[in-house]
Protein backbone atom coordinates (compact mmCIF):
# COMPACT_ATOMS: atom_id res chain seq x y z
CA UNK A 1 0.00 0.00 0.00
CA UNK A 2 2.55 2.53 1.01
CA UNK A 3 4.80 1.14 -2.01
CA UNK A 4 2.29 3.70 -4.00
CA UNK A 5 2.68 7.28 -2.15
CA UNK A 6 6.47 7.60 -3.82
CA UNK A 7 4.95 6.64 -7.06
CA UNK A 8 2.30 9.43 -7.31
CA UNK A 9 4.30 12.43 -8.68
CA UNK A 10 5.77 10.61 -11.22
CA UNK A 11 2.25 9.11 -12.33
CA UNK A 12 1.09 13.15 -12.52
CA UNK A 13 4.40 13.81 -14.29
CA UNK A 14 3.81 10.94 -17.00
CA UNK A 15 0.24 11.11 -17.57
CA UNK A 16 0.11 14.77 -17.39
CA UNK A 17 -2.67 14.93 -14.83
CA UNK A 18 -3.58 18.44 -13.09
CA UNK A 19 -4.51 18.00 -9.19
CA UNK A 20 -8.14 17.62 -10.26
CA UNK A 21 -7.43 15.16 -12.35
CA UNK A 22 -5.34 13.04 -9.97
CA UNK A 23 -7.35 13.56 -7.46
CA UNK A 24 -10.24 12.11 -9.60
CA UNK A 25 -7.98 9.10 -10.50
CA UNK A 26 -7.26 8.44 -6.58
CA UNK A 27 -10.93 7.99 -6.20
CA UNK A 28 -10.81 4.92 -8.25
CA UNK A 29 -8.16 3.25 -5.89
CA UNK A 30 -10.34 4.03 -3.39
CA UNK A 31 -13.55 2.71 -4.83
CA UNK A 32 -11.95 -0.22 -5.26
CA UNK A 33 -11.05 -0.89 -2.40
CA UNK A 34 -14.10 -0.29 -0.82
CA UNK A 35 -16.69 -2.33 -3.22
CA UNK A 36 -14.20 -4.91 -3.40
CA UNK A 37 -14.23 -5.61 0.81
CA UNK A 38 -17.92 -7.43 1.28
CA UNK A 39 -17.13 -9.64 -1.66
CA UNK A 40 -14.28 -10.54 -0.38
CA UNK A 41 -15.59 -11.55 2.86
CA UNK A 42 -17.96 -13.54 0.75
CA UNK A 43 -15.48 -15.15 -0.86
CA UNK A 44 -13.40 -15.66 1.86
CA UNK A 45 -16.05 -17.64 3.67
CA UNK A 46 -16.81 -19.71 0.68
CA UNK A 47 -13.13 -20.43 -0.47
CA UNK A 48 -10.82 -19.75 2.83
CA UNK A 49 -8.57 -16.25 3.73
CA UNK A 50 -5.51 -18.38 2.55
CA UNK A 51 -7.03 -18.66 -1.14
CA UNK A 52 -8.34 -15.03 -1.43
CA UNK A 53 -5.33 -13.27 0.41
CA UNK A 54 -2.82 -15.37 -2.37
CA UNK A 55 -5.23 -14.73 -5.30
CA UNK A 56 -5.40 -10.94 -4.43
CA UNK A 57 -2.21 -10.19 -3.10
CA UNK A 58 -1.51 -11.49 -7.05
CA UNK A 59 -3.80 -8.83 -8.42
CA UNK A 60 -1.66 -6.22 -6.44
CA UNK A 61 1.43 -7.49 -7.55
CA UNK A 62 -0.07 -7.54 -11.53
CA UNK A 63 -1.42 -3.66 -10.94
CA UNK A 64 1.72 -2.11 -9.65
CA UNK A 65 4.59 -2.46 -12.27
CA UNK A 66 1.02 -1.06 -14.77
CA UNK A 67 1.31 1.99 -12.49
CA UNK A 68 4.88 2.37 -12.11
CA UNK A 69 5.14 2.40 -16.23
CA UNK A 70 2.01 3.31 -18.36
CA UNK A 71 0.94 6.67 -19.59
CA UNK A 72 -2.43 5.61 -21.05
CA UNK A 73 -5.07 7.24 -18.80
CA UNK A 74 -7.53 4.48 -19.42
CA UNK A 75 -5.09 1.75 -18.38
CA UNK A 76 -4.54 4.43 -15.16
CA UNK A 77 -7.70 3.89 -14.32
CA UNK A 78 -8.06 0.15 -14.39
CA UNK A 79 -4.76 -0.30 -13.14
CA UNK A 80 -5.65 1.92 -10.04
CA UNK A 81 -9.23 0.01 -9.66
CA UNK A 82 -7.37 -3.25 -9.75
CA UNK A 83 -4.97 -1.80 -7.38
CA UNK A 84 -6.99 -0.99 -5.27
CA UNK A 85 -9.26 -3.67 -5.05
CA UNK A 86 -6.45 -6.17 -4.20
CA UNK A 87 -5.34 -3.75 -1.41
CA UNK A 88 -8.79 -3.90 -0.05
CA UNK A 89 -9.17 -7.94 0.00
CA UNK A 90 -6.21 -8.32 1.59
CA UNK A 91 -6.41 -5.66 4.34
CA UNK A 92 -10.28 -7.19 5.23
CA UNK A 93 -9.26 -10.56 4.44
CA UNK A 94 -6.02 -10.91 7.02
CA UNK A 95 -8.34 -9.31 9.69
CA UNK A 96 -10.96 -11.56 9.20
CA UNK A 97 -7.78 -14.21 9.86
CA UNK A 98 -6.63 -11.95 12.48
CA UNK A 99 -9.78 -11.74 14.84
CA UNK A 100 -9.66 -16.00 14.58
CA UNK A 101 -6.40 -16.29 15.29
CA UNK A 102 -6.41 -14.11 18.48
CA UNK A 103 -9.87 -15.54 19.70
CA UNK A 104 -8.21 -18.94 19.34
CA UNK A 105 -5.00 -18.20 21.18
CA UNK A 106 -7.08 -17.00 24.19
CA UNK A 107 -4.81 -13.88 24.61
CA UNK A 108 -4.18 -10.08 23.10
CA UNK A 109 -2.22 -10.48 19.75
CA UNK A 110 -4.24 -7.95 17.61
CA UNK A 111 -2.20 -4.77 18.11
CA UNK A 112 0.85 -6.48 17.72
CA UNK A 113 -0.40 -7.58 13.72
CA UNK A 114 -1.37 -3.78 12.86
CA UNK A 115 2.22 -2.86 14.42
CA UNK A 116 3.70 -4.85 11.61
CA UNK A 117 1.33 -3.33 9.06
CA UNK A 118 2.37 -0.09 10.15
CA UNK A 119 6.30 -1.11 9.92
CA UNK A 120 5.19 -2.36 6.66
CA UNK A 121 3.89 0.98 5.47
CA UNK A 122 7.36 2.80 6.72
CA UNK A 123 9.52 0.14 4.69
CA UNK A 124 7.54 0.31 1.88
CA UNK A 125 7.47 4.16 1.86
CA UNK A 126 11.20 4.71 2.81
CA UNK A 127 12.38 1.60 0.59
CA UNK A 128 10.95 3.02 -2.67
CA UNK A 129 11.94 6.49 -1.59
CA UNK A 130 15.38 4.86 -1.45
CA UNK A 131 15.55 3.04 -4.73
CA UNK A 132 14.17 6.17 -6.78
CA UNK A 133 16.77 8.48 -5.09
CA UNK A 134 19.34 6.49 -6.35
CA UNK A 135 18.22 6.71 -9.71
CA UNK A 136 16.16 3.27 -9.81
CA UNK A 137 13.48 3.22 -12.46
CA UNK A 138 9.94 3.31 -11.30
CA UNK A 139 9.57 0.01 -12.72
CA UNK A 140 12.80 -1.51 -10.70
CA UNK A 141 11.40 -0.01 -7.38
CA UNK A 142 7.90 -1.91 -7.71
CA UNK A 143 10.03 -5.01 -9.14
CA UNK A 144 11.17 -5.18 -5.55
CA UNK A 145 7.91 -4.89 -3.92
CA UNK A 146 6.28 -7.44 -5.98
CA UNK A 147 9.37 -9.96 -5.12
CA UNK A 148 9.05 -9.04 -1.56
CA UNK A 149 5.31 -10.02 -1.56
CA UNK A 150 5.93 -12.92 -3.63
CA UNK A 151 8.04 -14.10 -1.07
CA UNK A 152 5.67 -13.10 1.78
CA UNK A 153 3.12 -15.60 0.24
CA UNK A 154 5.40 -18.14 -0.76
CA UNK A 155 6.51 -18.38 2.94
CA UNK A 156 3.67 -17.50 4.79
CA UNK A 157 0.54 -18.53 2.58
CA UNK A 158 0.56 -22.54 3.01
CA UNK A 159 -0.03 -21.15 6.88
CA UNK A 160 -2.85 -19.46 6.29
CA UNK A 161 -6.07 -20.54 7.52
CA UNK A 162 -8.14 -22.37 4.52
CA UNK A 163 -11.13 -21.36 6.16
CA UNK A 164 -12.68 -18.26 7.66
CA UNK A 165 -15.27 -18.67 10.85
CA UNK A 166 -18.05 -20.25 11.12
CA UNK A 167 -21.66 -18.38 10.22
CA UNK A 168 -23.83 -17.27 7.07
CA UNK A 169 -25.29 -14.57 5.55
CA UNK A 170 -25.39 -12.27 3.04
CA UNK A 171 -22.69 -11.01 0.92
CA UNK A 172 -24.01 -7.30 0.98
CA UNK A 173 -26.02 -7.32 4.02
CA UNK A 174 -25.66 -3.89 5.95
CA UNK A 175 -23.69 -3.31 9.47
CA UNK A 176 -26.71 -3.80 12.47
CA UNK A 177 -26.59 -3.42 16.15
CA UNK A 178 -23.36 -3.40 18.00
CA UNK A 179 -21.13 -3.29 14.57
CA UNK A 180 -22.58 -0.66 12.89
CA UNK A 181 -21.48 1.32 16.19
CA UNK A 182 -18.04 -0.40 16.45
CA UNK A 183 -17.92 0.92 12.75
CA UNK A 184 -18.97 4.10 13.21
CA UNK A 185 -16.02 4.22 15.73
CA UNK A 186 -13.59 2.93 13.29
CA UNK A 187 -14.86 6.03 11.27
CA UNK A 188 -13.89 8.65 13.57
CA UNK A 189 -10.35 7.07 14.50
CA UNK A 190 -9.99 6.79 10.99
CA UNK A 191 -11.02 10.18 10.47
CA UNK A 192 -8.57 11.56 12.96
CA UNK A 193 -5.99 9.69 11.50
CA UNK A 194 -6.73 11.10 7.61
CA UNK A 195 -6.73 14.80 9.45
CA UNK A 196 -3.24 14.08 10.35
CA UNK A 197 -2.36 13.11 6.75
CA UNK A 198 -3.78 15.29 4.79
CA UNK A 199 -4.36 18.73 7.61
CA UNK A 200 -1.46 18.79 9.62
CA UNK A 201 0.89 20.26 7.31
CA UNK A 202 -1.51 22.56 6.23
CA UNK A 203 -2.29 23.34 9.87
CA UNK A 204 1.79 23.65 11.07
CA UNK A 205 2.50 25.82 7.65
CA UNK A 206 -1.05 28.25 7.44
CA UNK A 207 -1.49 28.48 11.21
CA UNK A 208 1.55 27.93 13.06
CA UNK A 209 4.20 29.16 9.79
CA UNK A 210 6.35 26.40 10.22
CA UNK A 211 8.69 26.15 6.50
CA UNK A 212 6.82 23.57 4.26
CA UNK A 213 10.26 21.57 4.27
CA UNK A 214 9.64 21.05 8.15
CA UNK A 215 6.15 20.21 7.73
CA UNK A 216 5.73 16.54 7.66
CA UNK A 217 7.31 16.19 11.35
CA UNK A 218 3.68 16.39 12.31
CA UNK A 219 2.45 13.30 10.86
CA UNK A 220 6.36 11.84 11.20
CA UNK A 221 5.93 12.05 15.30
CA UNK A 222 2.20 10.30 14.94
CA UNK A 223 4.04 7.53 12.94
CA UNK A 224 6.36 6.91 14.46
CA UNK A 225 4.52 6.75 18.25
CA UNK A 226 1.33 4.97 16.33
CA UNK A 227 4.04 2.49 15.49
CA UNK A 228 5.51 1.60 18.88
CA UNK A 229 2.24 2.26 20.69
CA UNK A 230 0.83 -0.60 18.92
CA UNK A 231 3.89 -3.20 19.33
CA UNK A 232 3.64 -2.29 23.20
CA UNK A 233 -0.08 -2.72 23.27
CA UNK A 234 -1.06 -6.50 23.03
CA UNK A 235 1.13 -6.26 27.12
CA UNK A 236 -0.99 -3.02 27.68
CA UNK A 237 -3.93 -4.59 27.14
CA UNK A 238 -2.81 -8.05 29.36
CA UNK A 239 -2.46 -5.96 32.27
CA UNK A 240 -5.17 -3.19 32.13
CA UNK A 241 -7.97 -4.31 29.82
CA UNK A 242 -9.65 -3.68 26.60
CA UNK A 243 -11.71 -0.90 27.72
CA UNK A 244 -9.29 1.20 29.95
CA UNK A 245 -7.21 0.84 26.87
CA UNK A 246 -10.17 2.35 24.72
CA UNK A 247 -11.10 4.79 27.54
CA UNK A 248 -7.54 6.19 28.03
CA UNK A 249 -6.58 5.97 23.99
CA UNK A 250 -9.75 8.20 23.43
CA UNK A 251 -9.12 10.83 25.74
CA UNK A 252 -5.26 10.51 24.90
CA UNK A 253 -5.90 11.24 21.34
CA UNK A 254 -8.43 13.94 21.80
CA UNK A 255 -5.92 15.85 24.29
CA UNK A 256 -3.41 15.68 21.53
CA UNK A 257 -5.19 17.01 18.80
CA UNK A 258 -6.64 19.53 21.35
CA UNK A 259 -2.52 20.53 22.59
CA UNK A 260 -1.84 20.72 19.03
CA UNK A 261 -4.80 23.34 17.82
CA UNK A 262 -5.13 25.14 21.09
CA UNK A 263 -1.53 25.81 22.11
CA UNK A 264 0.57 28.34 19.97
CA UNK A 265 4.12 26.73 19.13
CA UNK A 266 4.94 24.50 16.46
CA UNK A 267 6.65 22.48 19.47
CA UNK A 268 3.27 21.45 21.18
CA UNK A 269 1.15 21.07 17.89
CA UNK A 270 4.65 18.02 17.08
CA UNK A 271 3.83 16.97 20.78
CA UNK A 272 0.38 16.98 20.42
CA UNK A 273 0.20 14.98 16.91
CA UNK A 274 2.54 12.54 18.78
CA UNK A 275 0.10 11.90 21.32
CA UNK A 276 -2.52 11.73 19.25
CA UNK A 277 -0.71 8.39 17.74
CA UNK A 278 -0.39 6.96 21.03
CA UNK A 279 -3.83 7.28 21.49
CA UNK A 280 -4.84 5.77 18.04
CA UNK A 281 -2.10 3.60 18.02
CA UNK A 282 -4.78 0.71 20.10
CA UNK A 283 -8.15 1.40 19.33
CA UNK A 284 -8.92 0.24 15.86
CA UNK A 285 -6.77 -3.23 16.99
CA UNK A 286 -9.38 -3.90 19.90
CA UNK A 287 -12.81 -2.51 17.79
CA UNK A 288 -11.59 -5.76 15.36
CA UNK A 289 -11.20 -7.89 18.69
CA UNK A 290 -14.65 -6.32 19.75
CA UNK A 291 -15.95 -7.72 16.04
CA UNK A 292 -14.55 -11.31 17.33
CA UNK A 293 -16.37 -11.37 20.64
CA UNK A 294 -20.00 -10.41 19.02
CA UNK A 295 -22.47 -12.57 17.76
CA UNK A 296 -24.81 -10.37 15.83
CA UNK A 297 -22.86 -10.93 12.84
CA UNK A 298 -20.61 -13.44 11.44
CA UNK A 299 -17.20 -12.37 11.29
CA UNK A 300 -16.68 -12.58 7.70
CA UNK A 301 -19.57 -10.11 7.33
CA UNK A 302 -18.85 -8.03 10.18
CA UNK A 303 -14.97 -6.95 9.39
CA UNK A 304 -15.97 -6.26 5.72
CA UNK A 305 -18.45 -3.98 6.93
CA UNK A 306 -16.26 -1.94 9.84
CA UNK A 307 -13.64 -2.03 7.72
CA UNK A 308 -15.49 -0.33 4.93
CA UNK A 309 -16.49 2.14 6.84
CA UNK A 310 -12.89 2.80 8.46
CA UNK A 311 -12.01 3.50 4.76
CA UNK A 312 -14.81 5.69 4.39
CA UNK A 313 -12.98 7.58 7.26
CA UNK A 314 -10.40 8.42 5.90
CA UNK A 315 -11.45 8.85 2.00
CA UNK A 316 -14.38 11.22 3.15
CA UNK A 317 -13.76 12.63 6.61
CA UNK A 318 -10.72 15.09 5.16
CA UNK A 319 -13.10 16.73 3.16
CA UNK A 320 -15.08 17.02 5.97
CA UNK A 321 -12.97 18.65 7.59
CA UNK A 322 -12.21 21.19 4.51
CA UNK A 323 -16.11 21.75 4.56
CA UNK A 324 -16.20 22.50 8.22
CA UNK A 325 -12.80 24.41 8.33
CA UNK A 326 -14.09 26.72 5.02
CA UNK A 327 -17.85 27.00 6.74
CA UNK A 328 -15.81 28.43 10.15
CA UNK A 329 -12.27 27.93 10.75
CA UNK A 330 -9.61 25.01 10.35
CA UNK A 331 -8.77 25.00 14.39
CA UNK A 332 -11.95 24.48 14.49
CA UNK A 333 -12.86 21.48 12.31
CA UNK A 334 -9.70 19.85 14.22
CA UNK A 335 -11.68 20.75 17.86
CA UNK A 336 -14.88 18.63 16.51
CA UNK A 337 -12.56 15.94 15.55
CA UNK A 338 -10.97 15.73 18.96
CA UNK A 339 -14.62 15.90 20.09
CA UNK A 340 -15.39 12.77 18.29
CA UNK A 341 -12.82 10.89 20.03
CA UNK A 342 -14.23 11.53 23.36
CA UNK A 343 -16.88 9.67 22.16
CA UNK A 344 -14.66 7.24 21.11
CA UNK A 345 -13.67 7.18 24.93
CA UNK A 346 -16.61 6.63 26.54
CA UNK A 347 -17.89 4.03 24.27
CA UNK A 348 -15.14 1.71 25.61
CA UNK A 349 -17.83 1.58 28.65
CA UNK A 350 -20.34 -0.44 26.57
CA UNK A 351 -18.16 -2.07 24.14
CA UNK A 352 -17.06 -5.67 25.08
CA UNK A 353 -13.36 -6.28 24.08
Amino acid sequence: MAAWAPLVPFVKARCGLTEGMLGLLLLCLGTGSILAMPIAGALARRFGCRAVVVATAGLICVALPVLATTSSLGLLVVALFLFGAGLGSVDCVVNIQAVIVERASGRPMMSGFHGWFSIGGIAAAAGVSALLSLGASTLAAVICVVLGIVAVMVKAGPELLPYAGEGAGSTLALPRGIVLFIGILCFIVFLAEGSVLDWSAVFLTSIRHVDPSSAGLAYAAFAATMTLGRFAGDGIVRRLGGRRVVISGGLCAAAGLGIATLIPSWEAAILGYGLLGIGCSNIVPLLYTAVGRQDVMPEHIAVPAITTLGYAGILAGPALIGFVASATTLPLALLTVAGLLVGVAISGRVIRI
